[in-house]
Parts: structure tokens; C-alpha cells; sequence
């Protein structure tokens, strides 16, 4: 069940008297389970029509809890199954229509078999993808891809297999091309984020050698810990650049 925001000035502001959620209060909503989801993506959603919410007589936004529990649910698909827009588009159709269809069953590929051919159905593991399931997750062709690659955007971790994280940098390459945002414009903020990742590397370096298991694993915390802040901070330099107040 959405939990709508309730109390402070700030997002007391952000409900109306109907219930509604402004579209800032629905990703404070959203980010505590999707940190990375953004008001760009919630409107990218609704352009593809997975959502539709109300429009005030001066045009703005308002969402329904039902607004929010559907957005929770695509995003979840997207995050968990890989699943392509169109997909979940008709799973969620379905569902409105009183269908109850299981979402589409993923295998791994067998021992020997090539996870770049598109013929074989591919699976995800916790941190990994196939080439052609990140294909689906995108909604893009080999050339678009291909592209990214050699811009060093995306980068596969073995033949035909990426890190998961691929599917929100897919995702979120192909929002910035809808306003124009190419490939080549973006090396800089790539090189920027590999030393942003070297700086969280040369701090966490002395606890993965460290002898004692325990904090070997604490590693990995410190790493996740230190990559959310290094995100934050990015995002905050970039609105101050542009003078943008934060949603």
C-alpha cells in the first residue's frame, strides 16, 4: 500500500485536499524503494502511457495512490524481470481486464551456448544481463547499442553479458537522446563518473585487503554508502550549476 506524504510544510504542500500527489511528492514516494528514479523517468512513463495522471486546469500533475502503486509496478518489472515497456504494457492491460498472467518466464542460457545469440532466451542473475535481454529492457536496435559501446557508456563485462546496472543507463541514454543529447556529448560526464569511482576505490582499497573477513565484507557497504553519496553530491553541483531548485 503507498504510504502518501503527511506532515512537514513540504510535502503537506505537495497533497491536495483530494488526496492527490503532486508529481514531486510521488518520487519521494517512489525513491524509497527506486533511490535512482527520477521526475524524468516518471514522465517518460506517462509519455509511453503506462500512467495517466490528472491534469489541473493550469496543467499540472496529480497523481492517485492507484497512480503510484501502478508506477511501483512498472518499475519493479523493469527492475526485476528486464521487462521491455511494451510488455509490461500489455501485462498490465491484461491485468485491468481481470487476466491473471504471469509475467514472462526467463531461463539461463545452457552450458555452451552463445549469450549474444538472440535466439536463445537469456536470464538475469543478481548483478548480470545478456546482451539481448538489455537489448528488450531498452527498446533499442544492435546499431544504438553498438553506439554506446563505442563511446564507452556501455561496456560488457564478458562476451554478450553486461552488469545489470546497464539497464538504467540504457534507460536513461535513451531519455537524454529524446532532447537531443547524443552519445558524443556525454564522454565527459563518463570521465568524470570514472573518477568519481577511482576516488570511492582509493578509500575503500585498504578495507577489501584487509585479513579480516568481516571487514573485507564491510567493504562493500562503505563502497554502496560512499557511491550514494558521490551520486547525491553530483546531483546537487549540477542544480546549482543550472540554478534549478530540487524537486
Amino acid at each position: 500500500m503507498v504510504q502518501t506524504p503527511s506532515g512537514g510544510a513540504g510535502n503537506g504542500a505537495a497533497v491536495t485536499d483530494t488526496g492527490l500527489l503532486s508529481i514531486g511528492a510521488v518520487l519521494n514516494v517512489l525513491r524509497e524503494e527506486f533511490p535512482e528514479v527520477t521526475i524524468s523517468k516518471i514522465r517518460f512513463l506517462e509519455s509511453e502511457g503506462l500512467v495517466e495522471p490528472r491534469r489541473t486546469p493550469s496543467g499540472y500533475r496529480k497523481f492517485s495512490a492507484e497512480d503510484v502503486e501502478r508506477l511501483g509496478h512498472v518499475l519493479r518489472m523493469q527492475r526485476d524481470h528486464y521487462l521491455p515497456l511494451k510488455v509490461i504494457r500489455e501485462h498490465l492491460a491484461a491485468m485491468e481486464r481481470g487476466e491473471a498472467l504471469p509475467l514472462p518466464a526467463l531461463s539461463r542460457p545452457g552450458d555452451g551456448e552463445d549469450p549474444a545469440d538472440c535466439g536463445a532466451p537469456e536470464a538475469p542473475t543478481a548483478a548480470r544481463i545478456g546482451r539481448c535481454q538489455l537489448l528488450a529492457a531498452a527498446g533499442v536496435d544492435e546499431q544504438r547499442l553498438a553506439e554506446w559501446e563505442s563511446y564507452g557508456l556501455l561496456v560488457p563485462v564478458g562476451d554478450g553479458v553486461y552488469e545489470a546496472e546497464a539497464v538504467t543507463v540504457a534507460a536513461l541514454l535513451t531519455e537524454l537522446g529524446r532532447y537531443g543529447i547524443e552519445p558524443r556529448h556525454l564522454r565527459a560526464m563518463k570521465a568524470a563518473a570514472e573518477r568519481e569511482a577511482g576516488l570511492v576505490e582509493q578509500v575503500v582499497a585498504p578495507l577489501r585487503r584487509h585479513r579480516n573477513p568481516q571487514t573485507r565484507a564491510h567493504a562493500e557497504d562503505r563502497t554502496r554508502e560512499l557511491a550514494g553519496l558521490t551520486m547525491k553530491l553530483h546531483a546537487a553541483l549540477v542544480r546549482s550549476a543550472l540554478g534549478v531548485r530540487p524537486p
